[in-house]
């Protein structure tokens, strides 16, 4: 019987990823392009839906016809369109092929702040306050501040997952992970009208939410007859070829991780429920995602959301924002190596420990708060800023080394605070599984561990969103079932070949990172 595939595609925040999948979920190719970020203002931070569309067409091409499914995933970025499809732009230098406002825009924080005062009985779903880098902050500030170019000309407001997979299909019909995680949609009551009233958006109600979406339907299923002949030959695939309702990124990432087998390795979560993991989705930014048979409400957490990852289930999903841009991470390359930062910096931060290498000392003079693109969660608090205690004036590698150490100790202990923060709620959290870009520094990995007290797993098919992406388009495909059958089977059950599974399991024997003592740590966290 000839090999079937299916094709995921995930559009991240620099780039667009594609992959051909085996049944099995094993990658057999991958490809990716660059996509161009713009900042016209302090803040602001566009894209084009156009280009991506053109990156997503230039990462397939595949030409095959073995291709049953193709599944997108996206980051959960506003694209805006006119009543003929067609760009609108977001911006004030009025350019149509910059319609689209990316995840990370905070332009809108005012909106944002004048939302969560309403004290909506929406606002219960994300934590209790209004993110900005949620969608209705960023509609009320197009309307407020672009009401004649942008506002008054927009027919369609996508989320950029929703808007590939219309581009595939010519579908209109919204993913429940978009809607409900970033739209305040709720499955079981449909759009709550007193909100968009109350906020000043009451415009968005006409034809019954058409502007926003007026179907919906769960990740996965088949949208309209599939690809379009148009889409088709875009991407170098078979008209009608299944297209499964699509993701926001981190949610294709929890997906592709979340469900794997992993019994036989006397993990503390096996034999117990999926609901005792969590899936960390470490890329630009790094989501933290658990699931529940019964709504939980974690104070400063997105969700409680139902059906937005796994039907049926109700997804949390706590997160730090810009963890994979923070200056010191990102940016430093050492040029007198020519070598990446990351593994220079790994290597020489064990050469500094000495034999056997002991590197979590290493960070305790210098101390780091990470959130310099505000705390997502859980406070919830999108003016903080990043601040670094205990600078030297000299500036040798060895000072880099730990400042780059401290950074990753700081974001390890923002885990430790939202899983903290889960418990309360809770949650019973036994075992972490990454993937995402952060979770090939295996350094980052075994802090995350450390801090956690928490054994990490990581899968063998290291490009977890890309399978997460496919797994849509195999379910699209009939091939398989729901979405939640197929994480308890074939593609998910072999994301990771269990005899490739990597495990980090160090306890937290008195973890020095910010502090000297657990009672300070502690101390900390109460106070933050």
């Amino acid at each position: 019987m000839a090999e079937v595939y299916y094709v995921g595609v995930d559009v991240g925040t620099a780039s667009v990823r594609a992959a051909l999948v085996t049944r099995e979920g094993l990658l057999k190719t991958t490809a990716e392009e660059p996509i161009t970020i713009w900042k016209p203002q302090p803040e602001h931070y566009v894209q084009s839906s156009t280009e991506i569309w053109q990156k997503c067409c230039s990462v397939v091409k595949v030409q095959s016809d073995q291709v049953r499914g193709v599944g997108f995933d996206a980051t959960c970025s506003l694209v805006v369109l006119d009543e003929s499809f067609q760009p609108v732009p977001v911006t004030q230098d009025g350019e149509h092929h910059k319609n689209v406002v990316m995840w990370m825009d905070h332009r809108a924080a005012e909106q944002a702040d004048r939302i969560t005062n309403t004290g909506h009985r929406v606002l219960n779903r994300v934590g209790g306050v209004m993110s900005q880098e949620m969608q209705p902050p960023k509609l009320l500030w197009l309307k407020e501040n672009l009401k004649d170019s942008c506002w008054n000309k927009a027919a369609h407001f996508f989320d950029l997952p929703d808007f590939l997979s219309w581009k595939a299909t010519g579908s209109t019909t919204r993913s429940l992970c978009t809607l409900v995680c970033k739209w305040t949609y709720c499955p079981s009551a449909g759009w709550d009208s007193s909100f968009w009233t109350i906020v000043g958006l009451e415009d968005l109600l006409e034809n019954n939410f058409s502007k926003i979406g007026s179907e919906t339907c769960p990740p996965g299923s088949p949208l309209a007859g599939g690809l379009t002949p148009q889409a088709a030959a875009d991407l170098g695939l078979n008209p009608g070829t299944a297209v499964g309702a699509s993701l926001i990124d981190a949610h294709a990432g929890g997906l592709g991780v979340v469900g794997a087998d992993v019994q036989g390795f006397d993990l503390p979560c096996e034999g117990w429920p999926i609901t005792t993991r969590m899936a960390m989705i470490c890329g630009t930014s790094t989501c933290h995602m658990a699931i529940s048979e019964q709504p939980k409400i974690v104070p400063g957490v997105w969700g409680p959301y139902l059906s937005a990852m796994v039907p049926d289930l109700w997804l949390n999903e706590g997160g730090q924002s810009a963890t994979g841009r923070v200056f010191f991470i990102s940016h430093f390359r050492v040029p007198f190596t020519g070598a990446d930062v990351y593994p220079y910096l790994n290597s020489h931060l064990a050469q500094m420990a000495g034999s056997p290498p002991d590197v979590d000392l290493l960070g305790s003079s210098i101390h780091v708060w990470p959130d310099f693109h505000g705390n997502r969660s859980p406070l919830a608090d999108p003016t903080l800023k990043g601040m670094v205690i205990g600078l030297p004036l000299s500036q040798t590698v060895d000072d880099l080394a730990r400042l780059y150490l401290a950074t990753l100790q700081a974001l390890a202990l923002g885990t430790r605070h939202i899983l903290e923060s889960m418990k309360e709620a809770g949650y019973d959290i036994r075992t972490l599984f990454l993937c995402g870009g952060l979770s090939k520094n295996l350094l980052f990995v075994q802090i995350q561990a450390s801090a956690t007290a928490l054994p990490v797993v990581l899968p063998d098919q290291s490009e977890a969103v890309l399978v997460g992406a496919a797994v849509l388009g195999a379910c699209a495909s009939q091939d398989y079932g729901t979405i939640q059958v197929q994480s308890h089977t074939h593609l998910l059950h072999h994301v990771s070949i269990l005899d490739s599974f990597i495990f980090y399991d160090r306890k937290y024997k008195v973890f020095l990172q910010l502090f000297s003592h657990q009672r300070e740590y502690q101390a900390l966290m109460k106070h933050r």
